[in-house]
């Protein structure tokens, strides 16, 4: 995953416009939200990345941790935050020594793709050390193998078309392609699963997963799955 760590800590164009990190952040924040049961829940945010509407979740929350390995988007984050009481900001190695069973609710949004088939069964493990037996692991914006690059232009195009900056995207559209993000999508490639793969996987890792009824984020293509201790309450 170093190559897109290096990627995204860098000054990338993966965004058309201000308006559509802005919106994006947004959307995918109010998606969160959606999952926080509790007032006093604590959430962690795996790979968080900028986490610009994170005040927003938490507001929605008790405690909110917001995981990022990149360590330029990191040092932002803490400084962008640190007012803030209920956000605290963690590397993946502090994740590790977080304590066991105090999150209930763990989001790895769009963060799968990037990772190898090792790597994210290593994440699952940590992350599932670190829910309570009643907590929740949401595994969102997943590739699916029959969709291809094609969907992620229209699905973009649809969001953009909707929210006001249509011409930005189809000029994006093409910065990224002469990007190094399309070069390192090229060399590297990302990851897809299918919904019988992903919820094979999450059960190697402990859980009982099953596919959500929309995708967090703007992408109706892609999947969102919802994962729980598969050993709860015995375990």
């Amino acid at each position: 995953m170093d190559d897109w760590i290096d990627y995204y800590d860098s000054t990338h164009t993966i965004y058309a416009s201000k308006l559509h990190r802005d919106l994006h952040f947004q959307l995918i924040a109010r998606d969160i939200i959606g999952y926080i049961s509790s007032p006093d829940a604590v959430v962690l945010d795996y790979a968080c990345g900028e986490a610009l509407s994170a005040a927003k979740v938490a507001e929605a929350c008790g405690k909110l941790y917001l995981v990022e390995p990149a360590p330029g988007v990191r040092g932002r984050l803490v400084a962008r935050f640190a007012p803030n009481t209920k956000i605290r900001v963690r590397s993946l190695e502090e994740l590790r020594n977080m304590e066991e069973k105090s999150v209930d609710l763990a989001v790895m949004n769009s963060v799968a793709q990037y990772m190898t088939p090792a790597e994210l069964d290593s994440a699952f493990v940590i992350l599932r050390r670190l829910l309570k037996p009643t907590g929740r692991l949401i595994v969102g914006d997943i590739l699916r193998p029959e969709v291809g690059m094609p969907r992620d232009v229209l699905a973009l195009l649809r969001f953009a078309a909707t929210h006001g900056f249509l011409r930005d995207a189809l000029i994006g559209l093409i910065s990224t392609a002469l990007s190094d993000y399309r070069q390192l999508r090229t060399r590297v490639g990302l990851q897809r699963y299918s919904e019988d793969e992903m919820i094979a996987k999450l059960a190697a890792c402990g859980f009982t997963a099953s596919r959500a009824h929309s995708n967090i984020g703007h992408n109706p293509w892609r999947m969102t799955f919802v994962a729980r201790h598969a050993f709860y309450p015995r375990d």
